[in-house]
């Protein structure tokens, strides 16, 4: 059973795992379920638009989810036409017996779209189980969708998008809102996903899929997150000092990229480390950060040979043999580390390297970016892209440690095979320094004692909604700093503790 922490998150799963919740509740009229809840939400995209609904129905079950739609709309008296160009004899049977009801109730079928533009189309072509290229008559219904210029609801999942990946097939619905059901799927939330869904609604269709499969994944999203933090974020308690909140050092910083482990440091002590120690690789490193001057600059090897709580390695560390050096002394710290940038690039050269990350006792993060992560793997980018999911997963049991693979809805994945997918953050991310900082936010997490997983959920969250919220003050999307995300950070992480 899922943990009471883990019930608050929203559940993801995967095709395979709903096919055996939807087994489940065979008995039960699931597509009737569906259809209505999706017909609630078409009647408010709908609202006062002139013109027809359009419903594009396919050969499936999508397809039956799309004649009970057009049937409830019809009985809120929308004028509906509904196009499809399969064979109702070959519907699946849930399937066949929408259609029928649909065309009882005075229902037309038509193979082609009106040629009036439509108030709103309705996306029921083809769902979770599409795995090949759509055929021709249905990828002109697509691209016909797209161009004309009306909102797009799409059942379950946008045709052409693959469930478990985010991958788009094109033609693919870009859809203005999706209505899914029983849960979230991961190819909504990440890789493409992100552009071709829209505003998501989840509909259980009266099911709680947790207590039938319990779900390995959990979509992250920062009001949920925040409304229960680790204690330790409350400050409740008075008689502390600066050791309570742990001391993070942060190994990194090769000639000509000293910014770096100082992103870190900023984004830890905004995070509420009580002590940072900034460890550089460079021959000739700064006194002062003037912008921080909390920070401790040190020589890496001083910063390593001192008993931090936590680590962060990696951060603009280089590639050459002294970085290569100091990462293997920082996989051999007995405490929490995290693993970011160059020591990524460090240990998908060197199996020497991978094996002691894999043997540590201590919980290890890993923070690649789609590049560091083929490194890992042996992969190319784009197979990494490909599957997202599957990618951080592999990295996460090689490594024996819990991991995040960055990007647009960035991926978490931990030794056990459980996962989560990222909903905060915005293209104001997308910006050099930025995985730094998020670096120096997971760090300030494991140096107050956070639980490895959770303190890898609470930053990755915590990151893209700092973001977030320096978009909704107007800074942003576009030159968005990485040293302006630490103070929103801070706040939010104020925010929550009040």
């Amino acid at each position: 059973m899922a943990s009471e922490r883990d019930r608050r998150l929203p559940p993801v799963y995967r095709v395979a795992e709903l096919r055996n919740v939807e087994a489940r509740h065979a008995g039960e009229p699931l597509m009737e379920r569906a259809g209505a809840a999706a017909a609630g939400v078409a009647r408010g995209m709908a609202g006062e638009r002139a013109g027809p609904i359009v419903v594009l129905a396919g050969p499936g079950n999508n397809g039956g989810d799309g004649f009970v739609v057009a049937r409830r709309l019809r009985e809120a008296f929308f004028d509906v036409h509904v196009v499809f160009r399969g064979d109702a004899e070959r519907l699946p049977a849930d399937a066949g017996a929408a259609y029928r009801s649909l065309v009882a109730a005075g229902g037309t079928i038509r193979t082609d779209p009106p040629a009036s533009q439509p108030a709103l189309v309705v996306d029921g072509l083809f769902g979770i189980g599409l795995a090949r290229p759509l055929a021709p008559e249905v990828a002109a219904l697509v691209t016909w969708a797209n161009a004309c210029a009306a909102p797009i609801l799409a059942l379950d999942i946008p045709t052409g998008l693959h469930a478990d990946t985010g991958i788009a097939t094109a033609p693919a619905i870009r859809a203005t809102a999706t209505a899914t059901f029983i849960a979230l799927k991961p190819g909504l939330l990440t890789a493409e996903g992100c552009d071709f869904c829209g505003e998501i609604s989840v509909h259980p269709l009266e099911i709680d899929p947790d207590a039938d499969v319990p779900a390995t994944g959990r979509a992250l999203d920062w009001d949920t997150l925040s409304a229960a933090l680790p204690e330790v974020f409350a400050r409740r308690v008075r008689a502390v000092h600066k050791g309570t909140f742990g001391t993070l050092g942060i190994v990194g910083g090769a000639t000509g990229m000293i910014g770096a482990p100082l992103l870190a440091g900023r984004a830890a002590l905004r995070a509420g480390a009580g002590k940072v120690w900034v460890g550089f690789a460079a021959a000739d490193p700064p006194a002062v950060d003037f912008g921080a001057p909390e920070l401790m600059l040190r020589d890496a090897e001083v910063v390593l040979d001192a008993a931090a709580s936590a680590y962060v390695a990696g951060c603009g560390l280089g590639t050459e043999a002294r970085a290569h050096d100091l990462l293997a002394r920082t996989l051999a710290k007995p405490v929490p580390i995290v693993l970011d940038a160059d020591a990524l690039t460090l240990l998908g050269a060197d199996p020497a390297l991978r094996a002691a990350a894999r043997a540590r006792e201590a919980a290890t993060i890993v923070t690649p970016h789609p590049a560091e992560a083929a490194r890992l793997l042996g992969r190319d980018v784009a197979a990494v892209q490909h599957d997202r999911l599957g990618t951080a997963l592999a990295i996460a049991q090689q490594l024996h440690a819990h991991v995040v693979l960055k990007g647009a809805g960035s991926v978490l994945a931990h030794p056990g095979g459980t996962f989560a997918v990222n909903r905060s953050g915005n293209p104001a991310l997308a910006t050099a320094g930025t995985g730094d900082v998020l670096a120096g936010l997971v760090g300030a997490c494991l140096a107050q004692q956070v639980d490895a997983e959770e303190a890898l959920r609470i930053a990755v969250c915590l990151h893209g909604a700092a973001a977030d919220l320096l978009v909704a003050r107007g800074i942003g999307p576009v030159g968005v700093g990485a040293a302006e995300l630490p103070d929103a950070a801070r706040e939010l992480l104020n925010r929550a503790g009040k």
